[in-house]
Formats: structure tokens, C-alpha cells, sequence
């Protein structure tokens, strides 16, 4: 093996770093892990975040960020893990932007955070310190980035716009 490449080691710190926190996120809500509800009570969360049907939007949550976390965290399919990644955060991105952009104030800021890292991750690649790497890119495709991309483009927008309109109708019945 050659020397180590700088760009290489900082995707491995970049992919490791986001992948675990996001699968850190995503346990809370799948196994209740590091305190979070697991899935009755992200379920629960769900149905007052005004998501329908709400288990299947906690499970779908909970696998976009622990899964794609894990994946981004090994180098694994990567253009999937990230785009998997980037679509969950879309949903968190949704339910914080009435109070802003900044954390501090409940906003978006860290979900979008997150979401972009994931997505750069899955566009840039993994680099050569990855489990796709070591598999000769066998889930890691040109034609993946872009289905991956698109197909969790399609499912966040169809997710979020469906909780904005039932938000709107439980506002505004006469808007539905």
C-alpha cells in the first residue's frame, strides 16, 4: 500500500465521525439506546410531529440514520448510506424550521447539518479507506449515486409534504 493520503484518512474521519453519530441517533429510536424512546416512543413522537402513519415513519427514521449511519461509518454502499442519511434529515430539518435555523432555538441547524454532511459523503465517495474500496465498489456504482439520490429525494418530499398538508388541514379544514 502507498503512503497515506490526507484526502483519504479526512473522508475516513469525516465518514466515521457523521456515521456515528447518526447511527448513535438512529438506535435511540429503533432500540431506545442512549436514552432516546425507541420505537414506541418515537412512534409516538411521530403521530404529535403530525407524521402518518407514524410507526412506519419512526422505523423509517430510525433505519435512515442508524443504518445509513453504519454504512457512511464502514464505507459501505456508500452513495445509498448517504443518501438515506440526507432523506431522514430532511424529515428532522421539516419539523425544526418554524423555530429558525439556530439549535439553540430548536432550530434546523444540526439536522441540516448532518443531512449535508451524509450527502457529501455519499457524492464525493468513500475513499480508499472503505469497506467499498476493499469490495472493488460492488454497491458503490456511478448509476447508484444517482438513483439513490433521486429515490430518497422523491421519498423525503413525498413524506414531508404529506405530514405539511395534514399539519394544514388540522390548522384549516376548509384548505383540504
Amino acid at each position: 500500500m502507498s503512503r497515506p493520503d490526507r484526502r483519504d484518512l479526512g473522508l475516513l474521519a469525516l465518514r466515521v465521525g457523521t456515521g456515528a453519530v447518526l447511527a448513535a441517533h438512529g438506535t435511540q429510536k429503533l432500540a431506545g439506546w442512549f436514552g432516546g424512546g425507541g420505537i414506541a416512543g418515537t412512534t409516538a413522537a411521530m403521530e404529535a410531529m403530525g407524521f402518518h402513519p407514524p410507526k412506519n415513519s419512526a422505523v423509517a427514521a430510525g433505519l435512515g440514520e442508524a443504518g445509513g449511519g453504519a454504512l457512511l461509518a464502514l464505507g459501505l454502499a456508500t452513495p445509498a448510506a448517504g443518501a438515506a442519511a440526507a432523506g431522514a434529515m430532511a424529515g428532522a430539518v421539516a419539523v425544526h424550521a418554524p423555530a429558525g435555523f439556530f439549535a439553540q432555538g430548536g432550530g434546523y441547524e444540526y439536522p441540516a447539518f448532518l443531512g449535508f454532511t451524509a450527502a457529501a459523503i455519499g457524492l464525493a465517495g468513500p475513499g480508499r479507506y472503505s469497506l467499498d474500496h476493499a469490495t472493488r465498489h460492488v454497491f458503490d456504482r456511478p448509476w447508484t449515486v444517482a438513483l439513490a439520490f433521486v429515490g430518497s429525494a422523491v421519498a423525503a418530499a413525498a413524506v414531508v409534504g404529506r405530514r405539511a398538508r395534514g399539519r394544514r388541514a388540522v390548522i384549516d379544514p376548509d384548505t383540504t
